[in-house]
């Protein structure tokens, strides 16, 4: 593809990194598709004292200003569209028609973070004395740093960035190095966005480089107020330790695990429509996808039947994913499809089913990181498609009796992110929603995320909440101001 941007963007310029090359690869076919000259450690510095500047400009900026920034960043997106779509799909392997959808769903973002900053308002709460007043006042908490991940290179770094740009903050974001080129595409958006509004080209920067060394770097700087990273619970628990000597504010979004509970009152067509949703979206590699299917014994056979015919179906459509018929593309790397292929031979070896799918599908002309869908049923909570999240398109099936087993069932994992619930009893799915330990939750809806709604985990999943203006709010802090007045 041409016209790659394959340089760092610190400062407001694009610069040549000063480190090892990061190869970014097509997972579809193994094609290189740029070669990036990697951050060091000094580089990524060099970023973090231009963060440092941009913070304080960007809180001078009049907040009319930051939210025209913002929306115009929307619009920079969206006419930006084509292209943004089409590299994502090289770098990830998305199919076309999903790279699309994150497009406008990372462009929500900065329409509602502009939304929420007009809005935004202090207080003055009522004193107790009458000689006093109390003024409130909302503040950005200044530099920030983004770590995001490979699933959604554009959508992660919106969700992220637009609230921290309206309320006033500057950031740095590391990305993927799986899935950098998005990032930098982007930063070409917001260059010319911001040179049009008149606002600090150094409010975002895109640093490349050895995760661990670039991370280490702008978590240590003493400007920095606040990391957001994406990922993995693991690393994330190694990130939160290196926040914690400088009581960095930090937002964290982990693992997950997740329930969809399928109740025998459920419309069942319906059901296996919002889990096709869940479960299939970009090969199941996303935080909250459904990974357990929990399912009320007395319809199990339906739901499964009747979703094995959508499954088979899908698997026709596997393919290259820049084609607009394909809906499956490849699994990220290879290390993502040996572990979906352990977790189905663990199943199977303990005794699951194998209804459909369980191999790798060959693709002519094309890598090997293709994987049919696949649904286990008569999995146990002791199975490593139980324990873990497969982070792959594997239905694990296992079946419960009563209200009070599912939810069990579904609690009985350390993580917390999303959950879902399928019925038609407004009185059951309040409960189970409310009894369920996850912080999204998908009620007959089997894709939950937008834009204006508080997204994170509980437990192993994170700490935190992005979107909405509860997103805005994490970029801010607050100050009060107590003013002595003369009475009359």
């Amino acid at each position: 593809m041409r016209d790659l941007e394959t340089r760092q963007y610190i400062g407001g310029e694009f610069v040549v990194g000063d480190a090892e090359s990061i190869v970014v690869v097509n997972p579809a076919n193994d094609a290189v598709i740029a070669s990036i000259s990697g951050a060091s450690a000094t580089l990524a510095m060099r970023a973090a004292e231009a963060n440092s500047q941009a913070a304080r400009d960007m809180k001078a900026l009049p907040l009319l200003k930051r939210a025209e920034l913002v929306r115009r960043l929307a619009l920079g997106i969206r006419m930006d569209a084509a292209r943004l779509a089409s590299i994502l799909t090289l770098e990830s392997g998305k199919p076309i028609l999903e790279s699309r959808g994150e497009v406008e769903y990372a462009a929500s973002f900065f329409e509602n973070a502009a939304a929420a900053a007009e809005m935004a308002t202090g207080e003055l709460p009522a004193s107790r004395m009458s000689d006093r007043r109390v003024l409130v006042l909302r503040e950005p908490i200044g530099a920030t740093v983004a770590i995001t991940p490979w699933n959604f290179p554009l959508a992660m770094i919106a969700r992220k960035f637009a609230p921290a740009l309206a309320a006033g903050c500057s950031q740095v974001v590391k990305p993927a190095e799986e899935t950098p080129l998005a990032a930098l595409a982007f930063a070409s958006i917001f260059e010319h966005c911001a040179h049009e509004v008149g606002a600090p080209a150094a409010a975002f920067s895109v640093v490349v480089g050895d995760p661990p060394t670039v991370a280490q770097a702008l978590i240590a700087h003493p400007s920095t107020r606040k990391l957001s990273f994406t990922g993995s619970t693991e690393v994330g628990r190694i990130l939160a330790a290196q926040c914690a000597p400088r009581l960095l504010k930090t937002a964290l979004e982990l693992g997950g695990n997740a329930p969809f509970l399928v109740f025998a009152d459920s419309d069942i067509d319906r059901a296996v429509e919002q889990a096709m949703l869940s479960k299939f979206r970009f090969m199941g590699q996303t935080c909250i996808c459904a990974n357990r299917f929990l399912l009320e014994q007395s319809v199990a056979e339906e739901f499964l039947a009747r979703l094995e015919v959508r499954v088979r179906a899908l698997a026709n459509m596997i393919g290259d994913p820049t084609l607009e018929f394909t809906r499956m593309g490849p699994l990220i790397n290879d290390a993502a499809i040996e572990k979906v292929e352990s977790h189905v031979a663990d199943a199977v070896a303990h005794g699951a089913q194998l209804r459909v799918g369980g191999r790798r599908a060959e693709v002519a002309g094309l890598s090997r990181r293709f994987y049919e869908p696949t649904i286990l049923s008569n999995c146990d909570p002791t199975m490593r498609c139980s324990r873990e999240e497969t982070f792959g398109p594997v239905v694990a099936a296992m079946t419960f009796h009563s209200e009070s087993e599912a939810i069990t069932m579904a609690n009985a994992v350390p993580y917390g992110l999303a959950g879902y619930v399928m019925t038609q009893d407004a009185d059951r799915l309040l409960r189970v929603a409310e009894a369920l330990d996850f912080g999204v939750i998908g009620a007959n809806d089997g894709a939950p995320s937008t834009a204006e709604a508080p997204f994170g985990g509980r437990k192993d999943s994170g700490l935190g909440k992005e979107g909405g203006t509860h997103g805005l709010d994490a970029y801010t802090d607050l100050k009060y101001v107590s003013l002595r007045v003369r009475n009359c």
